[in-house]
């Protein structure tokens, strides 16, 4: 009895002696992190890694980016003997974090990187830091730590763990796939073995899956955080007027920082271009531009003194800006993980974060062109990635829920609230029997297809390769054909999401249903879906007309014609045609932007100065006045000025023409053709600049012929269209000669 009571006695001391040394480590964690980063508390499950970490287990950390990741290896880094190694993707990210850590710390050999960045001096400085002890943080990219030199090197060293962040570089499922980051692995058995902590914002189930095997890792602990950015607002819009919707948006939230992602270099640099000429404090960041300007038009965004960064995918990957307000993608991301990624970069203090996206199937089509000549597995497998990211795009779905279930996790509120799909809901259909009806034909076909297979099957589509399978003889074929392959693409995303049917990904997103599909077809339940969007441009032109209309866009109706009423006066009074005042197109745009001053009307479409100065004040009156009378307010943030064309192609001919130069000289020295430079001349004539080409008229086209074609335009002609002078003036007078000769009329009477 006595031992019993001993022996309970000496569990509770041991009890007490656990629980008060937790309670120690506990409050030293806690006041480490106040006194190097002034927190007073962990986020999320900050402190749960961390103390992983601590104990010597190898971590994986799933969280989304402003979940405070880098935070998880910096403080244990600081509390650990010896120095922790990091490795990380870009130099800039490097640099970032480099300067953030001296902040904290008095000694500035705190944290250091090495890359091909440094001098030799350098690297000489920062090794003498790591051997004297002072550096607690060195980072590597993945490139710098193969190098023999800097393996030897860390031989020498004691390592307190590795870590290695934006980890989904590792997977060729991930969307910033670096096949340098595959070699981190055997690099760290060859410099020695020490514990493990691999992070990441954004990882599919398969792409955690490749990153833990490829590390050797898969008995890591697993931190999952939760990917949904509530404070994030998800919203696509159709890729039309873009630079107009852009120029609004920004204005819209003036004095906000933003960031603006392109997939090209030239688009990056045309539209900070663009921004800056309608007054937006905008700079451009892409790979091609030398490392000192890059640099500092990054600290420019990071100081404020600009608002916007027009970028490559390259910018932002571990930018410590906080208040970021919002993030446009230009053109649509190559994947989810892309998208979440770089959308997460808004909002990271929890404030307000709009994600606007432009889309169109033509970016879709370009991007799969870029990837002809890769390999056929990374062909198939950037195909599955697109086709994930149109599927999002297209969907009427909550993007909330569409993007969560991506990433292996269930978001139940039907409604988020806070996407254009939840906050505009298109209206929604049952498809309790299109649902039993593609289970049943997912079924009859097996698990070897894709779902436009399925959908070919549904509609009653022979392709090839439903011929060759002969699934066009299936009782089934052709059942769905009442609905269009987008319906039914609809169908199956809402399949998935009710868990009905499986998707494999490591054989490139073929369906198969499952044991709950079969039940459904067994028992079918109520069940809604709303139909996918329609990004289509040609099929999309008339209600894209139409929705311009509604908010002032193309064409205010009533002003149209009254604009037309006037210059049938102006033109009567000047005893010109009409079209010689101003062309339709320009009375199109005057009744979209309302100009009521010479400056205004002159960034109307095809009036400039000239024209402006000679016609516009009448016009200007009139738009004035109506303006006024219906209470108009103008849509002034719509009006985008131009760049001035950096081939200089305007301005050279304008002076070749000066200078009496023949138009063929002009195309061979632009390497333009002939057609090219009649074009760009009457791009520059319609503007209302004024050239005098007599002197390569005389040369070129016949004395009596020019003299009729110049008299058709001034006394018969109804309009300037080309077509209907070619068929007044007949087969003895070409078009080259017809247009050289309006041009002359234009200029002489209406420029």
């Amino acid at each position: 009895m006595n031992d019993k009571i001993t022996f309970c006695s000496y569990c509770y001391v041991v009890c007490v002696y656990i629980f008060d040394l937790m309670e120690l480590e506990n409050t030293i964690l806690h006041e480490k992190l106040k006194e190097y980063f002034g927190f007073t508390a962990f986020k999320g499950n900050q402190e749960a890694v961390i103390r992983n970490l601590l104990s010597g287990r190898d971590t994986f950390v799933l969280m989304p980016t402003g979940g405070g990741k880098s935070l998880c290896y910096q403080l244990p880094a600081l509390l650990m003997d010896g120095v922790a190694i990091i490795i990380s993707p870009l130099i800039a990210l490097m640099k970032n974090q480099v300067d953030a850590m001296r902040t904290f710390s008095t000694e500035s050999g705190i944290a250091h990187f090495l890359n091909s960045s440094l001098n030799k001096t350098a690297i000489n400085q920062v090794r003498s830091d790591v051997l004297a002890g002072k550096t607690k943080l060195l980072y590597f990219a993945p490139e710098s730590l193969t190098k023999e030199d800097n393996v030897s090197f860390l031989r020498k060293i004691k390592i307190s763990f590795y870590a290695i962040d934006e980890a989904h570089c590792i997977s060729e499922w991930g969307h910033d796939f670096r096949p340098e980051y595959r070699r981190i692995r055997p690099i760290i058995n060859d410099i020695g073995q020490a514990p493990l902590i691999a992070l990441t914002a954004t990882a599919t189930p398969k792409v955690q899956m490749d990153i833990q095997k490829n590390l050797g890792m898969t008995d890591a602990v697993v931190f999952r955080s939760s990917f949904n950015r509530s404070n994030l607002f998800y919203e696509i819009r159709p890729k039309h007027n873009t630079e107009h919707d852009i120029i609004r948006f920004i204005k819209q939230r003036a004095g906000k920082s933003g960031i603006i992602y392109c997939l090209s270099r030239k688009k990056v640099e045309e539209l900070a271009e663009l921004l800056v000429a309608n007054g937006i404090k905008a700079l451009a960041y892409h790979a091609g531009m030398d490392a000192q300007t890059r640099a500092n038009n990054q600290d420019d965004f990071l100081m404020e003194r600009v608002d916007v960064i027009v970028a490559t995918i390259a910018f932002g990957m571990g930018i410590d800006k906080p208040d970021v307000r919002y993030v446009i993608h230009y053109d649509i991301p190559k994947s989810l993980e892309g998208y979440y990624q770089e959308t997460g970069r808004a909002g990271r203090d929890g404030g307000e974060g709009h994600c606007l996206t432009f889309y169109s199937y033509k970016d879709i089509q370009k991007l799969e062109k870029f990837m002809q000549g890769k390999p056929v597995a990374e062909q198939e497998i950037g195909k599955l990635l697109l086709l994930e990211t149109v599927s999002y795009a297209e969907s009427s779905m909550c993007r909330r829920k569409t993007l969560l279930h991506y990433f292996g996790e269930e978001y139940e509120q039907a409604n988020c609230g806070y996407c254009d799909n939840c906050v505009n809901p298109k209206p929604k259909v049952d498809a309790k029997a299109e649902m039993k009806l593609m289970l049943q034909t997912l079924a009859a076909i097996g698990d070897k297809f894709k779902v436009d297979h399925l959908a070919a099957v549904l509609t009653g589509k022979v392709t090839a390769q439903v011929k060759s399978y002969g699934h066009n003889k299936l009782k089934l074929f052709g059942e769905g054909e009442e609905h269009d392959a987008k319906f039914w693409g609809a169908v199956v995303r809402q399949a998935l999401i009710m868990g009905l049917i499986d998707k494999s990904i490591e054989n490139y997103g073929l369906i198969s249903i499952n044991k709950k599909g079969e039940d459904y077809i067994a028992m079918p339940q109520s069940v809604t879906i709303t139909l996918d969007h329609n990004y289509d441009e040609e099929q999309n032109e008339e209600q894209n007309m139409a929705a311009q209309m509604s908010k002032g866009g193309a064409a205010d109706e009533e002003l149209y014609a009254m604009l037309k009423d006037l210059r049938k006066k102006v033109a009567k009074k000047h005893d010109l045609p009409p079209f010689v005042i101003f062309q339709d197109p320009s009375l199109e745009d005057m009744a979209i932007h309302y100009p009521i001053t010479l400056e205004e009307m002159q960034g109307i479409s095809g009036v400039g100065a000239g024209k402006a100065k000679k016609f516009g004040e009448e016009f200007i009156k009139l738009i004035k006045a109506y303006v006024e009378e219906k209470d108009i307010i103008r849509p002034q943030d719509m009006v985008v000025k131009s760049v001035a064309n950096k081939s200089g192609n305007k301005i050279f001919i304008i002076q070749s023409i000066d200078r009496k130069m023949d138009f063929e000289d002009i195309a061979r020295a632009k390497n333009l053709d002939f057609d090219e430079v009649l074009s760009e001349v009457e791009g520059i004539v319609n503007s209302g600049t004024k050239l005098d080409i007599s002197y390569y008229i005389n040369k070129v086209i016949d004395e009596d012929k020019a003299e009729d074609i110049y008299l058709y335009f001034k006394e018969d002609a109804e309009s300037d269209s080309l077509d209907a002078a070619i068929e007044e003036l007949g087969s003895d007078y070409t078009e080259e000669e017809i247009r050289l000769v309006r041009i002359k009329f234009l200029c002489e009477v209406g420029n």
